[in-house]
């Protein structure tokens, strides 16, 4: 029997409300429990009504979408969230208050299911706050108009564009709203490594280091290529190295 949802919707946009709540209308197992429009009254719902998912914005005045997930991420028995919105650079903060789901506006109903799926899942497995890790084990990058996963253990190489980043996994990539010293901080040491002012690769994804006659290095990739080791980085990179 599919395990029914008790669901509260969060948006400052009462269209937006609307069109959520007939979305979730057509949803097997969800059951709507409750609406607020705004941060403060979303967080006295949760506490009063003890919802087992929460549809979330995060653009809202005040207490924004990324606040009231906080706060709900250190009760002792969350609901789920999911983010609902009309903006991707919020996916990296997504992570840190565990969000079950991210998905953008326009929702699709196949999207949503699918976002309710995962919610089932992580219920039965019975995630907590407390089983969060620091680093980030994994993105959500934008597909064709929605919101995918990527495993961050997957990513061979991350590299700057300007104001964004781009995440190499295989032959293909996507790009994340992100500063790569952001992104060195959140990333797992034991995993990834700093080579460049605008370049990190997977630890276990090198095949081996690569002298230059002018002095320089590189580290080889393998299929991933050759990418170049900034002097600033070059000790150490190379003692890393040896070490392991």
């Amino acid at each position: 029997m599919l395990q029914t949802l008790r669901t509260l919707i969060v948006d400052d946009e009462p269209l937006a409300i609307e069109r959520l709540q007939i979305l979730a209308g057509q949803q097997d197992g969800v059951s709507l429990v409750g609406t607020a429009s705004d941060g403060a009254s979303a967080l006295r719902m949760v506490e009063a009504l003890a919802p087992d998912l929460v549809l979330c914005d995060i653009a809202m005045p005040d207490l924004n979408g990324l606040d009231v997930a906080a706060a709900i991420d250190k009760l002792d028995n969350p609901p789920a969230v999911i983010f609902v919105t009309a903006f991707d650079q919020y996916a990296v903060a997504a992570f840190d208050v565990a969000a079950v789901d991210y998905l953008l506006k326009p929702v699709s109903p196949d999207r949503l299911g699918r976002a309710l799926t995962r919610v089932r899942e992580w219920r039965s497995a019975g995630r907590t706050s407390g089983q969060k890790s620091r680093w980030i084990t994994e993105f959500w990058v934008q597909n064709r108009g929605e919101m995918l996963r990527v495993d961050a253990g997957q990513v061979d190489l991350i590299e700057a564009e300007r104001d964004y980043m781009r995440l190499h996994v295989g032959a293909r990539s996507w790009l994340i709203h992100q500063t790569i010293k952001s992104l060195e901080e959140r990333m797992d040491p034991s995993q990834f490594l700093r080579i460049h002012r605008s370049k990190m690769v997977r630890r276990d994804g090198i095949v081996g280091l690569k002298h230059h006659g002018d002095g320089a290095w590189s580290v080889d990739l393998g299929d991933g290529g050759v990418h170049r080791i900034g002097r600033t980085y070059l000790h150490d990179v190379k003692a890393i190295m040896h070490g392991a």
